[in-house]
């Protein structure tokens, strides 16, 4: 009888964990009850500041939902940051995000409700300040545009899943720093339209106005993602402006044959499993603070006046000279164009040679500091 009882108990202690991972909760904001999901990862620890990532739902969806088809939990266990789930209000008995235009008629403040969101978090959980995305799927990937046009000095990035920007959106939208894009949007999507329509914006004019408000360079980097799911029906290509001001892209997956859906999600028509969504927006927001993004970068992490550099050959088959002045010490860093660390090291000496015959054929960034170069590996 005691063994079973200490077997009970710690059943129930395990539950007690786990149901601390996942909070559903609420706050009052303009007079109504908005309720939300959070999720915590075992690692959380009060006294390190952790990053937020905000994950909307669509049109007609929930929290519960998006929980669940755009999950980032697993990602969030390894990495370390927590995932809120907001929960939208009724417009004509259909949940929503009041992102103007189609939503017309609502008269909800979500980005308001953001912000109350964002300061109860705060205030219950050691939020790090610079490190607060917003991401979602088609009504949400609207709702994250109009956070990064509306609620800047929050949020750091954005990413959106079918979702795109109404015409209202994009003629306000008044950002306060150069703000990293990501857009993941299938061409044969038949509810939020890839060349857009009266009440939404294309989503190449979707990057247009991100490229040029980021003054990236007007240089598209394009390649194919590797068809690793033949049953798919689709196949998709990866997309990149690079060299935005304080180190800033736009970056889209271009879905030929996809639909409106969550790459890497559950198998559905027009789902492609090439590769997960949930998986490169994290990699993509792991890369960018508002503090770097805004300039204030301590000078520390920024190679010393009068730095220049060099890199040939370029284009190269195996090694490449790094030719440095006022660099040496600096440590640098070489990532593919998906953000992935593929080499760092310290450059000792002013004329450095680097092996990259490891690497596979590509475009990758080499960074010291915020300087970043282009290389390509033949």
């Amino acid at each position: 009888m005691k063994s079973y009882s200490l077997l009970l108990l710690a059943g129930l202690l395990s539950l007690s964990v786990w149901s601390q991972q996942t909070i559903n909760a609420s706050l009052t904001h303009d007079g109504k009850d908005r309720s939300y999901i959070l999720y915590v990862p075992e690692s959380y620890n009060e006294d390190t500041p952790v990053p937020l990532v905000l994950n909307f739902h669509g049109y007609t969806s929930n929290a519960n939902d998006q929980m669940w088809y755009g999950d980032f939990r697993a990602i969030a266990d390894t990495a370390g940051f927590l995932v809120v789930h907001p929960q939208g209000s009724l417009l004509n008995g259909i949940t929503h995000w009041n992102v103007g235009g189609w939503t017309l008629g609502s008269t909800t403040d979500d980005v308001g409700f953001t912000e109350s969101l964002l300061d109860e978090l705060s205030s219950n959980y050691n939020i790090d300040q610079k490190r607060i995305y917003s991401t979602g799927m088609s009504n949400g990937g609207f709702m994250s545009f109009l956070l990064a046009c509306q609620l800047s000095d929050r949020i750091a990035a954005v990413a959106s899943v079918t979702g795109s920007m109404t015409p209202e959106t994009y003629i306000t939208c008044d950002p306060q720093h150069p703000t990293p894009i990501m857009q993941i949007h299938g061409v044969v999507d038949g509810v939020v339209p890839y060349f857009g329509a009266n009440w939404t914006r294309s989503i190449a004019d979707v990057l247009a106005y991100w490229r040029d408000y980021n003054n990236c360079s007007t240089e598209l980097i394009k390649t194919d993602v590797p068809n690793t799911n033949l049953l798919d029906a689709s196949s998709a290509s990866y997309q990149v402006y690079l060299d935005g001001d304080n180190g800033s892209t736009v970056e889209h997956f271009r879905i030929s044959g996809g639909g409106h859906t969550w790459p890497g999600s559950f198998p559905s028509p027009g789902t492609n499993q090439d590769f997960d969504a949930s998986l490169e927006i994290w990699k993509f927001f792991s890369r960018y603070n508002l503090d770097d993004l805004r300039g204030l970068t301590s000078v520390d992490e920024q190679p010393s006046p009068g730095t220049s550099l060099q890199i040939f050959p370029n284009p190269s088959k195996g090694l490449v000279t790094v030719k440095s002045k006022g660099a040496m010490g600096n440590p640098y860093q070489i990532h593919s164009i998906h953000g992935q660390l593929m080499k760092a090291g310290i450059l000792v000496r002013e004329r450095e040679e680097l092996d990259l015959a490891e690497l596979p054929k590509g475009i990758y960034i080499f960074s010291v500091g915020k300087k970043g170069f282009k290389i390509i590996k033949d």
